[in-house]
């Protein structure tokens, strides 16, 4: 059972996860020769005050571009 998590920021429409569930499992399809009915696409979602990179929330990088 192959299994594909995606990690990204909150914010997207459901009919944008829909669509990206769609490629992903097309990509593995064609690329990795798994059965469609066998795969599992998982989006887990977080906020921008709950990831951080080089020390910074992504929350206060926001902040600081604008």
């Amino acid at each position: 059972m192959p299994f594909v998590i995606v990690e990204m920021w909150e914010g997207r429409t459901v009919e944008q996860k829909r669509n990206l569930v769609n490629a992903i499992t097309k990509a593995m399809v064609e690329e990795a020769a798994c059965k469609p009915d066998h795969l599992h696409v998982v989006i887990h979602e977080s906020s921008r005050e709950n990831w951080g990179r080089s020390g910074v929330l992504a929350v206060d990088m926001e902040e600081n571009r604008k």
